[in-house]
Order: C-alpha cells, then structure tokens, then sequence
C-alpha cells in the first residue's frame, strides 16, 4: 500500500481543506424585540429578506425592532379558482362552453 493513501478518515471528520482564502458572505445583524421587552439579534445575508418576525427559541415570537406590528398590514383576500377563471372568460363565454362539455357528456352516454 502507498505511504500516502489516507487510512483511518471516517465520514464526517474533518475536512482535507485549509479555510485560507475563503471569506465567509456578507452578513446583516437584525434585532427583534418580543412582547416582554427581550431584545435577541439575528444575522442574515446581506442579500436576504429580513422576516418581520421571527421566534427567539425561549421568549416567543419576535417583531423587526423598529417596524410596526405585523398584524396591522392588511392582508390581499385569497384569490379562488373561480375568481382566476373570471379573470380570462367572461359569464357568456364561461356558459357556452360548459354547454359544449354537457353536450359531449351526454352523447358519449349509453342511451338507457
């Protein structure tokens, strides 16, 4: 066996790699503030959108220090599929293809 084979590595161990030349990403630090006045600090990418609110693991959840309450953003009402389908037909056109359809139904049923 070769003088410079690897023996006795096991998974997860370590890594053959030196961290010379890496520079880690840039980062943000944002504070949140739960209900009870605790002030907790997370980092983010610089790049990320930062959450309104985030649970700080012992106090509950927290709100963005400095942003109003979350539960005052009004909330868009959820769009249904009949609204997204009245979006692209009309009521006129909506009902003659549903009459086509029954039209195929039916004729495509044994007659009794």
């Amino acid at each position: 066996m070769s003088e410079r084979s690897l023996r006795g590595t096991q998974l997860g161990s370590r890594s053959l790699e030196s961290d010379a030349g890496v520079e880690p990403a840039p980062r943000q630090v944002v504070e949140y503030v739960c209900e009870d006045g605790h002030t907790f600090s997370v980092p983010f990418s610089v790049e990320a959108d930062v959450p309104q609110t985030w649970d700080s693991g012992k106090h509950g959840i927290g709100v963005l220090k400095g942003s109003k309450n979350p539960d005052e953003e009004p909330e868009k009402p959820a769009r249904t599929h009949w609204d997204m389908l009245l979006e692209r037909r009309s009521l006129e056109e909506l009902q003659v293809l549903l009459d086509e359809r029954l039209e195929v139904l039916r004729s495509s049923r044994p007659s009794a």
